[in-house]
């Protein structure tokens, strides 16, 4: 008896978090455009989210490339690129409270920062040499990102996408 109690109520439990997941639509899934260090998300729409507030966080990643100038100033371009710091929009709130269940995502912008400047070695340029070469700061670009949105209260995921730089627009589920 106590057995089937056990089962009867994981498979309850099963069942609720499979109807609570599916009470979210998605709309439109939202669009992300990479342009230099920034990514930038805009069109989600979801229903189904009750009078819970919902807010999306998007945070980027990316690469930064340096050029070397040796004790000359020949410039010198490094051979390898690093990873910039990730950057976050930050909890933005879908303002779903207020519109009977319903968020939208208009503009979320996320950018990638440089890096404290690396050494030459570590760009690849001067070799044995590397402390005659001055590095600097040629580009950064972000590569990646990743949206989720939650609900506060549980700390409940409630959709998660990627989107790569050269990816479709609409990115892939996490």
């Amino acid at each position: 008896m106590r057995r089937i109690s056990i089962v009867v109520a994981v498979l309850l439990a099963a069942v609720m978090t499979a109807t609570a997941l599916a009470a979210v639509t998605v709309k439109s899934l939202p669009t992300a455009s990479f342009s230099g260090a920034s990514v930038t998300l805009t069109g989600g729409n979801f229903s189904g989210l009750g009078n819970v507030p919902a807010s999306a966080n998007l945070t980027a990643t990316g690469s930064a490339t340096y050029t070397c100038s040796n004790k000359g100033g020949n410039p010198a371009p490094g051979q390898n690129p690093v990873p910039a710091n990730p950057g976050s929009s930050g909890p933005i709130n879908l303002g779903n409270s207020d519109h009977n269940g319903r968020g939208t995502i208009t503009n979320i912008v996320a950018t990638v920062t440089a890096p404290p400047t690396p050494t030459a070695q570590e760009v690849g340029c001067g070799g044995q040499g590397s402390t005659s070469w001055t590095v600097t700061l040629n580009n950064l670009t972000a590569t990646a990102a990743h949206l989720e949105i939650t609900q506060p209260e549980g700390g409940t995921l409630i959709f998660c996408r990627n989107y790569t730089l050269g990816g479709p627009a609409t990115g892939t589920p996490c």
